[in-house]
Formats: structure tokens, sequence, C-alpha cells
């Protein structure tokens, strides 16, 4: 058998879009990975989270290595710098709404 490559492209034309939830407490601890998936079941975790307001970052780097990560685990300190990131942007998003980033 032939192994396939595929580019994230391709991959999420064949596989349809993919998803991974994090949860991040303010008192401490490191962010969890809570919820992850692919095709329809990331269908729905984006529609819900469009639903209700909740910031997506679109990073296909970042979403292989979440989904890597079991449920309920931490995120990996190697990810840190990446997540810390994106809560300063969303914090920021929230102090000045309508602003373009």
């Amino acid at each position: 058998m032939m192994p396939h490559y595929f580019n994230q492209v391709k991959r999420k034309k064949v596989n349809g879009p993919s998803a991974a939830v994090i949860r991040y407490d303010e008192n401490g601890g490191a962010p969890t990975v809570v919820a992850q998936g692919s095709g329809q079941l990331a269908a729905k975790i984006i529609e819900l989270a469009d639903k209700h307001n909740i910031h997506m970052e679109e990073d296909e780097t970042l979403l292989s290595s979440l989904l890597d990560v079991d449920l309920g685990e931490s995120v990996p300190p190697q990810l840190y710098s990446v997540i810390a990131e994106i809560l300063i942007l969303i914090e920021e998003m929230e102090k000045y709404p309508g602003k373009d980033f």
C-alpha cells in the first residue's frame, strides 16, 4: 500500500474541518484541551463557538499539535507562548471592540 501525503488544504477537503477547544482558568494551571474533533464534530464545535461569540484562532500548526493532546490533558509547555499570544489578542479585542487587529 502506498502512503498518502496530504497538504493541509487537501486534507481539510477530504476530512472536513478540524477543531480543538482549550479552557484556561486565570486562577492558575495550564490551559486544558476540553474538546476536539474533525468532520461533523468539528463543524458542530465551530457552530457552537460562533453561536456564543467565542473567539476562534485559525492556525493549522497549533491545531495539529492540540489534536495530538488527549482530552482533559494540559497543553504542552512548548505551546505556552503561542497560547499566551492568543490570550493577549483576545484580551485586547475585548478591551477595544470594533478595532481591527
